[in-house]
């Protein structure tokens, strides 16, 4: 078992600057591969970052490649998310999850097998 629970969300003004993090607990975290997803509302939920198990290696989805960056942090076991330059269409609820079984870097939620709650994010234009 994993409990994730994620934080850092909020109401942002479009080019500004949010950190997420996502701490967790349970079995070993460095055992699990970590992504990022999100979710507006009347939208499927959508890839957004990965990261292997070692932090050594990363994966984005094209519209947030340079502007976010996914990093972890196995002794404290968190992953964090820092959003840059931020556009009304980030707008979302943001999820962190686990993948305790496959090769790291999967984009289908339906790999991951556990999830945080979630948090709100909100660009202002």
């Amino acid at each position: 078992q994993v409990q994730l629970v994620e934080s850092g969300g909020g109401l942002v003004q479009a080019g500004g600057s949010q950190r997420l993090s996502c701490a967790a607990s349970g079995r070993t975290f460095s055992s699990a591969a970590m992504g990022w997803f999100r979710q507006a509302p009347g939208k499927e939920r959508e890839f957004v970052a990965a990261i292997s198990r070692s932090g050594d290696s990363t994966k984005y989805r094209n519209s947030v490649k340079g502007r976010f960056t996914i990093s972890r942090d196995n002794a404290k076991n968190t992953v964090y998310l820092q959003m840059n330059s931020l556009q009304p269409e980030d707008t979302a609820v943001y999820y962190c999850a686990a993948n305790t079984v496959w090769y790291w870097g999967r984009e289908n939620p339906d790999d991951y097998d556990y999830w945080g709650q979630g948090t709100q994010v909100t660009v202002s234009s």
